[in-house]
Protein backbone atom coordinates (compact mmCIF):
# COMPACT_ATOMS: atom_id res chain seq x y z
CA UNK A 1 0.00 0.00 0.00
CA UNK A 2 2.67 2.10 0.79
CA UNK A 3 4.55 1.79 -2.98
CA UNK A 4 1.32 2.72 -3.82
CA UNK A 5 0.56 6.01 -2.50
CA UNK A 6 4.70 7.08 -3.12
CA UNK A 7 3.76 6.14 -6.88
CA UNK A 8 -0.02 7.98 -6.82
CA UNK A 9 2.12 11.34 -5.17
CA UNK A 10 5.30 10.75 -8.03
CA UNK A 11 2.62 10.57 -10.56
CA UNK A 12 0.75 13.50 -9.68
CA UNK A 13 3.27 15.75 -9.36
CA UNK A 14 5.05 14.82 -12.58
CA UNK A 15 2.00 16.15 -14.04
CA UNK A 16 2.55 19.58 -12.93
CA UNK A 17 5.98 19.47 -13.24
CA UNK A 18 7.81 22.01 -15.24
CA UNK A 19 8.84 21.36 -18.62
CA UNK A 20 12.73 21.46 -18.65
CA UNK A 21 14.54 23.49 -21.43
CA UNK A 22 14.71 20.83 -24.13
CA UNK A 23 10.94 20.17 -23.84
CA UNK A 24 9.83 24.13 -24.15
CA UNK A 25 12.27 24.15 -27.25
CA UNK A 26 10.12 21.11 -28.79
CA UNK A 27 6.71 22.81 -27.60
CA UNK A 28 8.37 26.25 -29.15
CA UNK A 29 8.73 24.10 -32.53
CA UNK A 30 5.65 22.08 -32.37
CA UNK A 31 3.33 25.10 -31.87
CA UNK A 32 4.92 28.44 -31.89
CA UNK A 33 7.52 28.48 -34.51
CA UNK A 34 5.42 28.95 -37.65
CA UNK A 35 4.73 32.20 -37.21
CA UNK A 36 6.95 33.28 -34.40
CA UNK A 37 10.05 32.50 -36.54
CA UNK A 38 8.57 34.43 -39.31
CA UNK A 39 6.65 37.00 -37.91
CA UNK A 40 3.66 36.03 -39.38
CA UNK A 41 0.10 37.83 -39.29
CA UNK A 42 2.31 40.51 -36.78
CA UNK A 43 3.39 37.45 -34.62
CA UNK A 44 6.94 39.04 -32.91
CA UNK A 45 9.59 37.06 -34.17
CA UNK A 46 11.63 34.76 -31.38
CA UNK A 47 14.08 36.98 -29.78
CA UNK A 48 13.04 40.41 -31.14
CA UNK A 49 13.30 42.11 -28.04
CA UNK A 50 11.66 44.92 -28.97
CA UNK A 51 8.98 43.47 -30.71
CA UNK A 52 8.70 41.86 -27.15
CA UNK A 53 8.93 44.53 -24.91
CA UNK A 54 5.31 46.18 -25.03
CA UNK A 55 3.88 42.57 -24.88
CA UNK A 56 5.97 42.24 -22.06
CA UNK A 57 5.71 45.21 -20.24
CA UNK A 58 1.64 44.38 -20.02
CA UNK A 59 2.43 41.64 -17.24
CA UNK A 60 1.81 38.04 -17.06
CA UNK A 61 -1.64 38.03 -16.53
CA UNK A 62 -2.05 40.26 -19.96
CA UNK A 63 -0.13 38.00 -21.63
CA UNK A 64 -1.58 34.44 -20.70
CA UNK A 65 -4.89 36.07 -21.08
CA UNK A 66 -3.90 36.17 -25.19
CA UNK A 67 -2.70 32.94 -25.11
CA UNK A 68 -5.00 31.28 -22.99
CA UNK A 69 -8.16 33.37 -25.28
CA UNK A 70 -6.08 34.12 -28.81
CA UNK A 71 -5.20 37.42 -30.28
CA UNK A 72 -5.45 38.85 -33.84
CA UNK A 73 -4.58 35.84 -35.78
CA UNK A 74 -2.90 33.69 -33.21
CA UNK A 75 -5.72 31.05 -32.49
CA UNK A 76 -6.50 30.16 -28.60
CA UNK A 77 -3.59 28.57 -26.80
CA UNK A 78 -1.46 28.80 -29.87
CA UNK A 79 -2.56 25.30 -30.55
CA UNK A 80 -0.96 24.08 -28.02
CA UNK A 81 -3.37 22.36 -26.21
CA UNK A 82 -1.10 20.20 -23.47
CA UNK A 83 0.92 23.56 -22.70
CA UNK A 84 0.11 24.22 -18.88
CA UNK A 85 0.39 28.06 -17.50
CA UNK A 86 3.94 26.79 -16.50
CA UNK A 87 4.71 26.09 -19.79
CA UNK A 88 3.04 29.04 -21.29
CA UNK A 89 5.30 31.25 -18.93
CA UNK A 90 8.34 29.47 -20.12
CA UNK A 91 7.73 29.68 -23.84
CA UNK A 92 7.11 33.34 -23.50
CA UNK A 93 10.39 34.11 -21.75
CA UNK A 94 11.91 31.42 -24.48
CA UNK A 95 10.53 33.85 -27.31
CA UNK A 96 10.85 37.32 -25.80
CA UNK A 97 14.56 37.05 -24.75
Amino acid sequence: MKKFVIAAILAAASAYAVAGPAEIEAKYNKSCAACHNTGAAGAPKKGDKAAWAPRVKKGDAALFASVKNGLNAMPAKGLCMDCSDADFKSLIQYMSK
